[in-house]
């Protein structure tokens, strides 16, 4: 499922960002730095995951290419185009695909 997505801090919608990518992945700890796994494409919001949106290519180094939530904790509202979610640091997001 590709698309445009948007993803927004329901609290602060200046807190986003919208563009081609979507990406969901989980975060593990090795020791020493920290590893991405379980990583996925044009993917929904997905508890345990993390989730970031932008742009699929570099903009400008004055403005943000994405934006990245915690880790997800529960999942309030899913609908076929839209996902409300809460994260772990207990941030209310608004994800879409149109």
């Amino acid at each position: 499922m590709s698309g445009h997505y948007t993803l927004y801090k329901v609290e602060d919608p200046y807190c986003g960002d919208s563009g081609g990518m979507s990406y969901t992945f989980k975060v593990k700890f090795d020791g020493q730095s920290y590893q991405d796994y379980d990583k996925s494409q044009n993917a929904r919001p997905e508890v345990g995951k993390y989730i970031r949106v932008g742009s699929v290519y570099a903009r400008t180094m004055q403005a943000q290419d994405w934006w990245q939530t915690n880790e997800i904790v529960e999942i309030l509202e899913d609908a076929p185009k839209r996902v409300k979610f809460k994260t772990k640091s207990g941030s209310i997001y608004e994800w879409t695909n149109t």
